[in-house]
């Protein structure tokens, strides 16, 4: 057996070329355009926002609706773009469709860029002859996913922010200022309240082995964090997510559009309920959500309707299921899911309005308690003693 490479300028001509010179070719495939190594380089370094993602489809679907040809309007989009590692997956899918290949197994070969629900979509659409309406469904659905996550990622954004600015300023003080400030009181060597005491004691140890406790902090943090990329990890986080107070109702609101919207397009698109199932579970991305919505697919295979399963769930509201059923027994499935994204989409709206309303005045609330423990615990006993002198 031996390897090695033939010019041609595509997979039959190289196995015809083969054949005339008394080889027999057991596996022929293009090499790639771009090295392996450059390609991992460029998607660690820039990868693809989902923003972009967003453009591209916008883009092609303008493309294809004005009747371009589908390697055309890819590589004017691949010309155009700044994204290296996106200039690079575009490269090899324009020369995978050139080679004869269809557009969606095309971007079947690049997992980590095009999700499975768009390979589904994009097929569905080949195959009815509505590939324009099919890259136009998943441009929509993009854009209305990447809204809502920005959404949350907005509203969540301010608190983190002021909370982690709190942290950092309180470590400074009760490391460095504020043993400044007990010195003057263990001078007089003065009786002290319980509260003093005991803030006195903080910031020795604190002034002693800052190091030993920002050590601890930050191993805690990357603790969790790779406790949270395991698999138990990320079930318990995905859970926890769902019963924070007021941030667990946007969690849960996002979780139900995304759902609704994405089988309400794959269902457009002609994909099996039972399939379309099984890849909206893959992209709701909350390991709660993916197991109800897998019981439901078992269900439906069984010949039962998804409603069943939907209404035994504590973390599906019954207006959810009951929209289900009715679109189930109507036949207008499509348009029921349609209702339940857009209100859903309307409630991460509404509960980001009122986060954001509150957040601030208790963020304010609770660094003034902060700050108000600290004047009482260290200030005051000094004004004492000052007033004593």
């Amino acid at each position: 057996m031996k390897a090695g490479k033939i010019e041609a300028p595509d997979r039959n001509t190289a196995v015809n070329v083969l054949n005339e010179n008394d080889l027999i070719p057991i596996f022929v495939d293009k090499e790639k355009s771009y090295p392996q190594i450059v390609r991992d380089f460029q998607k660690s370094w820039e990868g693809i926002s989902p923003k972009e993602l967003l453009v591209f489809f916008r883009q092609l679907s303008t493309l294809i609706g004005s009747r371009v040809p589908i390697v055309s309007a890819l590589r004017a989009i691949q010309e155009q773009t700044e994204n290296k590692f996106l200039k690079i997956v575009l490269t090899e899918v324009i020369d995978d469709v050139e080679e004869g290949m269809t557009f969606s197994d095309a971007l079947y070969r690049h997992p980590d860029v095009f999700p499975e629900i768009v390979y589904n979509t994009v097929k569905a659409g080949e195959f009815s002859g509505n590939l324009q309406e099919s890259v136009a469904f998943v441009a929509d659905n993009t854009e209305k996913n990447y809204r809502l996550v920005s959404r949350v990622k907005g509203a969540l954004f301010y608190p983190v922010f002021v909370i982690v600015i709190a942290g950092m300023a309180g470590f400074f003080a009760i490391s460095y200022i504020v043993p400044k400030l007990t010195e003057v009181i263990k001078d007089t060597e003065a009786d002290m309240p319980w509260y003093t005491e005991f803030i006195i004691f903080i910031s020795d140890f604190m002034r002693s082995y800052w190091w030993a406790v920002l050590v601890v902090i930050l191993s805690g943090i990357v603790g969790i964090i790779y406790y949270i990329g395991t698999e138990s990890g990320k079930r318990e986080w995905d859970k926890i997510k769902l019963n924070i107070p007021i941030v667990g109702k946007i969690f849960r609101s996002l979780y139900l559009s995304r759902f609704a919207g994405n089988l309400s397009m794959l269902s457009k698109g002609g994909v099996p309920v039972v399939q379309a199932l099984g890849i909206v579970s893959s992209v709701v991305n909350n390991s709660v959500y993916r197991g109800i919505i897998l019981r439901t697919s078992d269900e439906v295979k069984r010949g039962g309707m998804m409603s069943k399963v939907l209404m035994s769930s504590p973390y599906i509201p019954t207006i959810v299921s009951r929209m289900i059923k009715i679109g189930e027994e109507t036949g207008k499935i499509d348009e029921s899911l349609d209702h339940v994204a857009k209100f859903y989409e309307d409630e991460v709206d509404d509960a980001v309005k009122n986060l954001t309303s509150i957040i601030e005045p208790v963020l304010i609330i609770f660094l003034g308690i902060g700050v108000a423990i600290l004047v009482f615990a260290i200030l005051m006993p000094i004004y004492s003693i000052t007033d004593k002198l």
